[in-house]
This record gives structure tokens, sequence and C-alpha cells, in this order.
């Protein structure tokens, strides 16, 4: 008998452009399910731009029915103004999660790099590289929406082992080996 599969939504939160990622755990495989982002216009205030963001995150999980989500964490910024923003968008996201009534993971920028790429300094491009190996997609995916996907694999990569059962994927010595 075949289990079903995990669907797992991961967030990249921003005030301007929202990146997300839906992918399905089969077992020790992930399979690419969708990906965008979700745009906010700039000149909006600020209550208009997390209007937005939930509005549309709520559009996302009724669509694709994910049963868990992963956020990344805010990092603190030289420029304050920007991280306050960044909190309020990602906390907006998670708001839009929680009244969903979905488990929300959180990982660090670090964290998700250092699972997908295996470097902690790894640069967005490397990021997006990995998520098209990792989930065998045919075309390069916006950085914002990989960064979404890269969210839900770490969250994949984590998966069992939150669970209390042997990790999902094959993972040596930080890095990802295989999926299949």
């Amino acid at each position: 008998m075949t289990q079903a599969p995990v669907r797992i939504l991961g967030i990249d939160p921003g005030s301007r452009s929202t990146g997300f990622g839906v992918i399905d755990l089969y077992g020790r495989e992930a399979v690419y399910v969708a990906s965008g982002c979700i745009k906010t216009i700039p000149k909006d205030e600020l209550a208009g731009r997390i209007g937005i963001i939930v509005h549309h995150i709520g559009e996302i999980i009724d669509t694709y029915q994910p049963v868990q989500a992963a956020v990344e964490k805010v990092f603190v910024n030289v420029n304050p103004a920007a991280t306050l923003m960044l909190g309020q968008a990602r906390g907006a996201a998670v708001a839009a999660l929680v009244l969903r009534d979905l488990p929300v993971y959180e990982y660090t920028a670090l964290q998700v790099k250092q699972a997908v790429v295996g470097k902690g300094k790894a640069a967005k491009e490397q990021v997006q590289h990995m998520v098209v190996e990792m989930l065998k997609l045919s075309g390069t995916p916006q950085e914002d929406a990989a960064d979404g996907l890269a969210v839900a694999l770490t969250h994949a990569l984590r998966y069992k082992t939150l669970s209390g059962q042997k990790s999902a994927l094959n993972i040596k010595r930080g890095r990802l080996q295989s999926l299949s």
C-alpha cells in the first residue's frame, strides 16, 4: 500500500515579493507541484501589502491543500526599517497559515542554504540551481519562487526527523545526495 504524499508549502516572505513553493514528499522523493510570487504594489501602505499577502496565501492554501508549511525566519538587516517591514510581511504570512490551521515550521536563511546547497553562505543563483536539480525542473524559477521551494525542500529534508523517524532524504555532510 502506498502512502499518501506529504504536501509542503514553503514561503520566503517579503514586503514587495513573497515567494512560495509547493512540493509533495513521497517517502524519499520530493516532487514539484507549484511555485510563484505574491507581488504587492510598492506604493501601497503597509496595511495594504499585508492584506495582499494574507489573501493570496489563503488562495494558495485553498488551491494546493498543503498539510504543512515552512517559513523563512527574518534576519536582522543593517536597515532597521527594512527589517521591520520584512518582519511584518513574515508575520502576515504566518498569520495566514495559522488561520488555516497549518502547522508552521521556521528555518533561517542559513539553514535553508545549508540544507539545499551544502553551505550557509551560498549565493541566490546557487540556491536556484540546486532547486532545479533537486526537483528535476525543466526551467529555472524566479529567485523568490526558488527561495520558497528551497524552504519547502529544507522542511522535507527535516520532516521525518521531526516526526521521530529516519531522515526523509539522503543527506551526507549537510548536503542532499539523491532524491530517488
